[in-house]
């Protein structure tokens, strides 16, 4: 019995190259295309593949919103991410979100089957390079984890504050307290998550999900 993939990626020559190294064989059939994140969706609501084979770079919704998407509508399709990305946080996120591999599109056909059979029997494949880098981030967000427990519910709300682009007078009427306080406060809070200036603490709140961006 054949494996059923779904390719969505924004190149039809991208598909059209991995559908032929896939099926070379005969043990993964290519059942259906998408070239952008609303034809997955919409192609996910009439299939169900056996592995989804997921782009991140995408028209319409990437890849990432797609897992996000299909999350929120309880749709579970294991899928492996294909990318060219290879900055750890994509990895991370798209952990996060659900996925359950994640491999670089200058992988070789031969590792690109072997993770797609290792997630089709159950497992979880991320390429071989990425570990360490991974294992690294992992250990990293533990200890950003520890220094976000160190915060109190009011230097939270102020991080919150800053990180959303809100001055110290702006922050002080809507808290209202006063600007004093709320250096006292962002001092206190620059110690704590042991950043040096506003905008490190925006982006520590933002990678910690204390905020979005969209």
């Amino acid at each position: 019995m054949s494996i059923k993939v779904m390719i969505a990626d924004d190149h039809a020559l991208v598909r059209e190259g991995i559908k032929h190294l896939l099926e070379y064989d005969n043990s993964i059939e290519v059942i259906a295309e998408a070239s952008d994140g609303y034809e997955c969706i919409k192609k996910l609501m009439e299939i169900t593949p056996d592995v989804l084979l997921l782009d991140i770079n995408m028209p319409q919704l990437n890849g990432l919103e797609v897992l996000e998407r299909l999350k929120k509508e309880h749709v579970y399709i294991k899928t492996l991410i294909l990318t060219v990305h290879n900055e750890i946080e994509y990895l991370v996120k798209a952990i996060e979100i659900g996925a359950s591999g994640y491999i670089l599109k200058d992988s070789g056909s031969v590792e690109l089957k072997q993770a797609i059979n290792i997630i089709f029997e159950g497992d979880s494949y991320i390429q071989p390079s990425l570990l360490p880098a991974l294992n690294s981030r992992l250990i990293n967000k533990n200890d950003e984890k520890e220094k976000l427990k160190s915060l109190t519910k009011r230097e939270l709300e102020i991080l919150t504050q800053v990180a959303s682009g809100m001055f110290n007078k702006e922050i002080a009427m809507s808290l209202n307290i006063s600007e004093r306080t709320v250096k006292n406060h962002l001092s206190n809070i620059f110690k704590k998550i042991d950043v040096s200036d506003r905008t490190q603490a925006a982006v520590f709140a933002i990678k910690n999900n204390i905020v979005k961006l969209y």
